[in-house]
């Protein structure tokens, strides 16, 4: 077996392996692309309060909406059973459920949909043998992530639907969190596949820098998981001041301590500002490095890129807070959460380099 190590010697129509990598990577990219769309609607979903409105979980028969009146009709008493109907939407007419419901079952519906892309394509490449040994662990845990999703998706629903009138903040965060995992990996390998000239990275503490990016954009959007969860963002709609302080009073006023980073309106919705704050500087600093170590490299301009990225994502966040989370900008910001994520793994797996290039035996 030939070893070509970030190597573009081969010709690519006569390398069987690198034809390979190009369809896995676009079909990993397309899957990237459906779990962005997943995550945009999720968002939506949240916004506008309509992620119970489907009160049951039917894997297989819930991808058929209702049809008929009847079936309508009976979907509506089973919301009608549950908390949220009781003590807020009591009163809501058909039409006005039939909305909420239209957002739970496209997002359902996406679910299901970029679990069959994924798994269908996976079983083609594999019997087909397309995918290489290394690669197939790689893809099994992004399938594994992918089923345990499903099972969080009911478990944050079913937090609703007995007690509360909204889904548990930290089944919330858990669920978005893992939805961000599958799309950073699947970014991740097929960023690995890409058939380039491996550049070296500006220096040794590149890699480990853009790596700590990844980890602090996923962080943030977990924080912001949690702001949406306790519906934090309709409160202290002022910046830079937050309740006519840089440090507001009352962060810890909840006993244990811990439980404030969790339920405490005010401690998340500050902890999330601060952590845009440090996401920033590192993100700077990283980006004003790379150019004074590797001018002109395509690592420099990606570092720039991400930072422009991440201070329009900062931007952004400060408006939809300022206008008290209307829809469209809400959404707007929880996409643009994504676009750093992705933007930063790009990085990360650039400055790592590609995967070797393993010729096919003949």
């Amino acid at each position: 077996m030939t070893i070509l190590a970030h190597s573009d010697s081969a010709p690519f129509a006569a390398n069987p392996t690198m034809r390979n990598r190009a369809a896995i990577r676009l079909w990993l990219y397309a899957v990237a692309a459906l779990v962005f769309a997943l995550v945009v609607v999720g968002g939506a979903t949240r916004l506008t309060e309509s992620g119970l409105s489907i009160t049951e979980w039917k894997p297989i028969h819930g991808i058929i909406p209702p049809l008929s009146a009847a079936e309508w009709q009976e979907e509506f008493e089973l919301y009608k059973r549950i908390p949220q109907y009781q003590e807020i939407n009591r009163g809501m007419s058909l039409d006005a459920f039939q909305t909420i419901f239209w957002w739970e079952w496209a997002h359902r519906f996406l679910a299901r949909t970029v679990g069959f892309v994924f798994a269908i394509p996976l079983a083609f490449f594999w019997l087909t043998g397309r995918i290489e040994p290394f690669l197939k662990p790689r893809l099994l845990s992004i399938l594994g992530l992918g089923a345990l999703q499903g099972g969080v998706g009911w478990w944050m629903v079913a937090s609703g639907l007995s007690v509360r009138t909204d889904v548990s903040q930290y089944r919330l965060a858990t669920h978005l969190i893992i939805a961000c995992l599958i799309f950073a990996a699947t970014i991740w390998v097929a960023r690995g596949l890409a058939a380039k000239r491996y550049e070296a990275p500006p220096s040794r503490a590149s890699a480990t820098v853009a790596g700590i990016i990844v980890v602090a954009a996923l962080a943030q959007i977990y924080l912001g998981a949690l702001v949406a969860g306790l519906n934090a963002g309709f409160t202290f709609n002022t910046w830079p001041l937050m309740d006519g302080a840089l440090v507001p009073d009352g962060l810890f006023v909840m006993q244990p301590a811990w439980r404030n980073f969790f339920e405490n309106v005010m401690t998340v919705q500050f902890i999330h500002r601060m952590g845009a704050y440090v996401l920033l500087v590192i993100v700077a600093l990283h980006a004003i490095a790379a150019y004074a170590q590797a001018p002109g490299t395509r690592h420099a301009r990606r570092a720039v890129a991400l930072f422009v990225l991440v201070l329009a994502q900062a931007a952004i966040g400060v408006v939809t807070l300022l206008l008290a989370v209307p829809i469209s900008w809400g959404l707007i910001h929880q996409a643009g959460g994504m676009v750093v994520l992705a933007t930063a793994v790009v990085h990360a797996r650039a400055l790592k380099g590609e995967y070797q290039a393993l010729a096919l035996s003949d």
